[in-house]
């Protein structure tokens, strides 16, 4: 038989001819990297995280979305494709929370006198969580501002300089905010602002870390927090509650990518290396 006609099996006439044969969809393991376009066409990117139920995916000018792993919703080289979870990892060196390479025994380093800043406790608990190795190892320390109306003093208090930059992680960082206002004021060549769009720190941890489908939706002029734990039926103080979401989180797979990102940006700034303009 010639080479070309194989595709057509033993007898194209078998079976019946009238109905179009359904094609399996093959299913691909979503490794890091990979780079696949959705089936619609609207975007293209490279597989950068991963969970139960979704996959981020990064395009070449750094924007990340999450689309969900539905069956054919994605094209690998222009053909129909479903991800699947990869196989956990068998090789090579082993990773931290944020997914760098993790430095063994490690000796304390002295800090940077550049900062980052972040909001509150929880802000500073969740940052620690995933990137505690990484600012260790980078002599980077994260301190909290304890509320977003300080800003101004704070940054005036730390006196940048080329040498001591400042790296700031607000939350609800939206146009049009009053968050965004104070940023605009205090942003400088040794000042870098960023932010998350979410209300509190809670929404950049993924619902579905937590077995939901999405954070509920509170009513304007409710207290975000409160209203979060009357709409779920957690019959529990909002501390408490954030025991329970940090507790979830393992990895930077349980983030949501906008606050991944941002706080990627912080530590590069304040680790930057210093070049003179001369």
């Amino acid at each position: 038989m010639p080479p070309h006609s194989r595709r057509y099996g033993d007898d194209v006439l078998s079976g019946d001819w009238r109905r179009p044969k359904r094609r399996s969809v093959p299913a691909v393991p979503a490794e890091r990297g990979l780079v696949v376009e959705t089936a619609d066409g609207g975007f293209c990117g490279a597989v950068v995280a991963w969970d139960r139920a979704t996959v981020t995916l990064e395009d070449r000018h750094g924007r990340r979305r999450v689309f969900e792993t539905a069956p054919a919703a994605f094209l690998l080289d222009g053909r129909p494709v479903t991800l699947v979870r990869p196989a956990p990892e068998r090789t090579g060196p082993p990773r931290s929370a944020s997914g760098s390479i993790l430095v063994a025994d490690h000796r304390a380093r002295t800090a940077r006198p550049s900062r980052i800043l972040v909001e509150g406790v929880q802000d500073a608990e969740l940052v620690e969580r995933i990137w505690g190795h990484d600012l260790r190892v980078a002599g980077v320390v994260v301190e909290c501002l304890e509320g977003v109306d300080r800003l101004a003093q704070a940054v005036a208090e730390f006196a940048p300089s080329p040498l001591r930059r400042l790296g700031v992680l607000l939350d609800h960082l939206v146009p049009g905010s009053k968050e965004s206002r104070i940023a605009e004021q205090v942003a400088s060549q040794h000042v870098l602002v960023v932010g998350h769009p979410y209300v509190d720190i809670w929404q950049a941890v993924r619902p579905s870390v937590l077995g939901l489908s999405a954070w509920p939706r509170v009513p304007h002029g409710t207290p975000w927090k409160e209203g979060v734990l009357a709409a779920l039926g957690w019959r529990t103080d909002p501390a408490q509650a954030w025991r329970r979401i940090l507790g979830s989180v393992r990895s930077y797979a349980d983030l949501e990518p906008e606050l991944l990102g941002r706080v990627e940006e912080l530590i590069d700034f304040v680790t930057a290396p210093y070049s003179s303009p001369h």
